[in-house]
């Protein structure tokens, strides 16, 4: 069945508007994004020049009020000011659409639209469900409630899309619902422990070109952000931007100081957007974690509200590149983008512009044999290394996310979102990884499984025998084309949701990088065997944990607590030696001490309860009850 249009910008959200004027041109379908710092992709050819010159302005307005001897007088004295801005775009960029800024809706307002499209995400379903059923399956109460309640809700859904099978009504009214909701499907498209994988494959499609704001507005962001003209920094930025997200927005620029660089511009209303959708996203995932509690929609909403704020923070991923650039200081063949701090802020981020080619550039395989599997080796020891020896890796990878850069070498760009282990959970997945690249499935099924956290009703031996099997069946078909290893990982942790059983969100993203590693090792060498190209790598971090510098620096780690029980130590034998010789000097009990009253006691209760039990008077019966009572919790004597 034919998928049907995109929804138009009004349906995905009211500030959301489409420029009509002539020229424009509208994105036809989903189309990959230009990563920041990558080489400067236009809808007319790859690979434009950085810009050059001053602001560009549009032709119709005018360039100042100043003379031109005065212009010409103060060149040489003073940076030209930042040129004045236009009423109004005159179109958009080629490509993509126009942001109209307008008041982001009130909670309330926000509550009823959501509100509104989940019923019609249930109503669809319904319909969804029968309309899709398999014949044999058609028949029976059940099926026939179901077929009335989605007649009876068909009118009041949009037909094309309550037509559509369940995932492709999920992603569009995603897109409907605009940016927060986009990048919360995106999230999920990486949750295939927890989805079904008809979901996540179908989630990889959501919208990733993103109306834009307009170049003027752009300018008046970056110059309020940074407390300045943009144009006393920046000696041009180009008008055309290399790419619009959820988030933000990007393009080239050249400082005063003739450096090429990458503008991220926060979003006007983002953050206000996200604040009102995240309270929202909460209050759902309370309700659908009654109703789906397998699912685990409470805790899956609250990482991505977590993960999305810190994105959002433009300074974080300022401090995540140059964390990259130490941990990798040792190795000049794997770069990351230098931040320029003085040129960035919260909602301002201010990068080197990379120069290299993404891995499916047709460039890319004109390059020899040997450059090829120094590229692969590199990425693999990149990502190998962030993961099993830092702890710290980038959490967003895909091909877009990484370039091949002149003289072999390897280059890592957009760093807003990474993921961290502690240094229990690194250990524990470098030793899963170890035993799958060494072939031990028995014991990567122990690690894999203690990794998991089990819900209620979880099978956990059930989980590790089937991972166990999963890993025995890659070994005897380790090539991409046939199983490849990060397939195995990840149809190991999809076995999760059957299992009940739940992997942190960091072993997922984890999955990420590993299944992006092995794509790009395929576009260039297809056919390679990662295990053999992570032998290496992983063998040598799996033997520095047993190097007796690093023991030592572990066992330091307890010193502070080691020096206070030294010094505590006299004081403690001291006190443990004054109450052995007080307890000895007690004189001893006896073990009888008591048992004449407990059982003078007995024989109360026994008695009192024949004499009630005769007809007796109550009176004496309750006596005796009273002091059988009093006998037996009497301290003994």
């Amino acid at each position: 069945m034919a998928e049907p249009e995109r929804p138009t910008v009004e349906e995905q959200e009211p500030h959301l508007v489409e420029e009509t004027s002539a020229g424009t041109a509208t994105p036809e379908g989903p189309s990959s994004t230009a990563p920041e710092g990558s080489s400067l992709t236009t809808p007319e050819g790859p690979s434009s020049p950085a810009p050059e010159g001053p602001f560009p302005t549009p032709p119709e307005e005018p360039a100042g009020d100043a003379s031109a001897a005065d212009q010409e007088t103060d060149a040489d004295a003073a940076p030209p000011p930042a040129p004045p801005l236009p009423a109004a775009p005159a179109e958009a960029p080629a490509g993509f659409e126009l942001l109209q800024e307008t008041a982001p809706q009130g909670l309330v307002r926000r509550l009823i639209t959501t509100i509104r499209h989940f019923a019609g995400l249930l109503a669809g379903a319904l319909v969804s469900y029968t309309r899709f059923m398999p014949e044999r399956n058609r028949h029976g109460l059940r099926y026939v409630v179901a077929k009335v309640l989605g007649w009876l809700t068909l009118p009041f859904l949009d037909r094309g899309l309550a037509k559509q099978p369940f995932p492709i009504q999920l992603r569009r009214r995603l897109e409907m619902m605009g940016a927060t909701y986009i990048k919360l499907g995106q999230i999920l498209s990486l949750r295939e422990d927890l989805l079904p994988v008809e979901v996540t494959e179908e989630l990889k499609n959501l919208l990733d070109r993103l109306p834009v704001v307009p170049f003027e507005r752009y300018l008046e962001l970056v110059s309020t952000s940074l407390g300045r003209p943009a144009s006393d920094i920046f000696a041009s930025i180009d008008p055309r931007p290399l790419g619009s997200a959820s988030i933000a927005q990007i393009h080239r620029a050249v400082t005063r100081e003739d450096d090429e660089v990458v503008l991220k511009v926060v979003k006007p209303g983002i953050r206000e957007t996200l604040k009102r959708d995240a309270v929202l996203l909460k209050i759902l995932g309370v309700f659908l974690q009654i109703l789906f509690p397998r699912f685990q929609p409470r805790r899956v909403i609250g990482e991505f509200v977590e993960f999305t704020f810190k994105e959002v923070d433009l300074r974080r991923e300022a401090d995540n590149a140059e964390t990259f650039a130490a941990n990798f200081k040792d190795e000049d063949d794997i770069v990351f983008p230098r931040i320029f701090r003085a040129y960035s802020s919260r909602d301002v981020l201010c990068m080197e512009f990379l120069d290299g080619l993404k891995p499916s550039d047709p460039g890319v395989q004109e390059i020899s044999e040997a450059e090829k599997d120094r590229l692969i080796d590199l990425g693999a020891a990149g990502i190998i290394r962030m993961l099993y020896k830092d702890g710290f890796f980038h959490a967003d990878l895909h091909p877009g996310n990484l370039l091949v850069l002149p003289e072999a070498r390897v280059g890592f760009i957009d760093l807003g979102m990474v993921g961290r282990f502690n240094d229990e959970l690194r250990r524990t997945l470098l030793y899963y990884y170890y035993c799958l690249v060494m072939g031990d499935a028995e014991n990567a099924a122990r690690y894999l499984a203690t990794v998991a956290e089990p819900m209620s009703g979880s099978d956990a031996v059930g989980f590790r025998r089937e991972v166990e099997e999963i890993s025995r069946r890659w070994q005897r078909a380790a090539s991409f084309e046939n199983f490849s290893l990060a397939q195995l990982i990840m149809e190991s942790v999809s076995r999760a949701a059957q299992y009940r059983v739940y992997f942190p969100v960091e072993l997922v993203l984890m999955v990420k990088a590993l299944v992006t590693f092995e794509g790009v090792g395929h576009i260039m060498k297809p056919g390679f065997d990662v295990a053999v190209v992570s032998q290496t790598h992983i063998n040598k971090i799996f033997l520095r944990q047993f190097s007796p510098l690093r023991l030592a620096r572990e066992g330091l780690r307890g010193a502070p607590e080691l020096v206070d029980a030294l010094v505590k130590a006299p004081m403690l034998v001291t006190e443990g030696l004054r109450l052995l010789e007080i307890q000895t000097r007690r004189p001893s009990e006896n073990p009888f001490a008591g048992i004449r009253g407990t059982i003078f006691g007995g024989f109360c209760l026994l008695a009192g309860a024949i004499l009630a039990s005769s007809g007796a008077p109550w009176q004496l019966a309750a006596t005796l009850f009273v002091i059988g009572v009093l006998l037996a919790v009497r301290p003994g004597r």
